[in-house]
């Protein structure tokens, strides 16, 4: 058998393979010889017939079979042997017209190779690594947020200006149905509010959307419309009225503090504020680390030039998964996915480079970490290690999660690269300036 590549460009070739009836004969033979015992031709008896004739009658299919599979295997092994790191898999080349009874059978495989680029993780850039601060107002708000949610609500017949609304805010058109609990301070012009004065239970409220809030982007958590779609939203929405309550608000005191954080760890209102303060600024940083994340990736994706094998890979995609892409559907899934294969392309450069690798122990160190956090929440603030790494065991069992969990530390492990590599400048703010910052606004 013969194997050569062809180069059509630098991250596109054709793999050429010759087959030769050395290649499969002794195996098409065999099969051949297999088949004469359970070989029925009319006028012999079964058992009985001719070699001749048994070859004749199975035997291109046999030949098609064993010629199949001598591709297979020699490309597969060709791959290995010459090391190439492709994008997708080898897409054979149709040939209608081949003449399976020639001596040299030619077969020819398209495949798309993996470029060869630099990348420059110490490249000059205007990237900002954002610290976000809990200011008086956020914290305040939430120590009311509290004596709220541990207060008791106290049902009215009819809205006023101190009510907390429960209701659904609703548009068929844009798809929203969404349930929350309103009140006089959640809009930006107070008038608002207003409207709901003297409702009850079961009337309906129509507002609009433009300018409701002071930032659009409440769109998102009080009617759960998508980032996309809150820019410019100027349509009337329903509140459908389902509860009105005042709030007896709860005391804030040592049999509260133990409630929110545990026996003795909380004694005062400074303490409190202190913690919610600490809380807050640690989920923010969380959000900064994304942030910084996105901006770094969309700084190399922009500042990183290679080619891709294109033409193969919307070829590739039509064939590929259970429902088979047309032309175009191929070329809508390619310009989805595009910027999303070049970030794992240089994700793959990157951890090369500074030579980042994951072991198990670090899955079962982030694995334990998560759970901690996560028992936590539920109360659960000193769980043993063997509690803990029992959970873990279980965890890592489902291989699923140990990809997802994979996928996080790999996240992890390169944000900390980037913080190193990418020397972003520091820049304290309050959470409102970061929702700013973080949409582009």
């Amino acid at each position: 058998m013969d194997i050569k590549r062809v180069a059509i460009d630098a991250v596109s070739e054709t793999i050429v393979m010759t087959v030769v009836h050395m290649d499969y004969k002794g195996q098409v033979a065999k099969r051949i010889n297999e088949k004469m015992p359970l070989a029925t031709v009319k006028g012999f008896r079964k058992g009985q017939v001719p070699k001749d004739l048994v070859a004749k009658q199975y035997g291109r299919g046999i030949k098609q079979e064993e010629v199949k599979k001598v591709v297979d295997l020699a490309l597969e092994r060709y791959v290995q042997s010459e090391r190439l790191s492709l994008l997708g898999s080898p897409i054979a080349k149709e040939n209608d017209d081949l003449d399976w009874d020639a001596e040299e059978l030619t077969f020819e495989f398209e495949i798309g190779l993996v470029p060869n680029f630099e990348l420059d993780l110490d490249a000059a850039n205007d990237i900002v690594k954002y610290v976000v601060t809990a200011d008086d107002k956020l914290i305040d708000d939430q120590v009311t947020r509290i004596q709220k949610q541990f207060g008791k609500a106290v049902p009215q017949e009819v809205v006023t200006a101190d009510s907390d609304v429960t209701g659904v805010f609703s548009n068929e058109e844009k798809e929203i149905n969404n349930a929350t609990t309103i009140a006089a301070d959640l809009f930006k012009d107070k008038a608002t509010f207003d409207l709901f004065l003297g409702k009850k239970v079961g009337d309906v409220v129509t507002v609009n959307t433009k300018g409701l809030f002071e930032d659009d982007h409440q769109l998102m958590d009080v009617m759960k419309v998508s980032h996309d779609a809150v820019h410019g939203l100027d349509v009337a929405v329903n509140f459908t009225i389902e509860a009105i309550n005042t709030a007896e608000l709860a005391e804030l005191n040592q049999e509260l503090f133990d409630k929110l954080f545990g026996e003795g760890k909380v004694a005062t209102l400074d303490e409190l504020k202190a913690k919610i303060k600490e809380d807050a600024e640690n989920q923010f940083a969380q959000q900064a680390d994304q942030k910084l994340l996105g901006d770094v990736t969309e700084f190399l994706i922009e500042n990183t030039k290679f080619d891709l094998p294109t033409e193969f890979l919307k070829k590739w995609l039509q064939t590929v998964g259970e429902k088979k892409l047309s032309p175009e559907e191929a070329e809508a899934e390619y310009a989805r996915s595009e910027k999303g294969l070049r970030f794992q392309l240089i994700e793959g450069k990157a951890m090369t480079q500074s030579d980042i690798k994951i072991t198990f122990e670090d899955l079962k160190t982030f694995t334990a970490k998560n759970i901690r956090q996560q028992m936590a929440q539920f109360g659960q603030t000193n769980p043993t290690d063997e509690e803990v790494q029992g959970i873990v065991a279980r965890v890592l069992s489902n291989q699923e999660e140990v990809k997802k969990l994979s996928d996080q530390v790999v996240a992890e492990k390169l944000l900390e690269l980037f913080k190193e590599k990418a020397k972003p400048t520091t820049k304290e703010v309050t959470y409102q300036e970061f929702i700013a910052a973080s949409y582009g606004e």
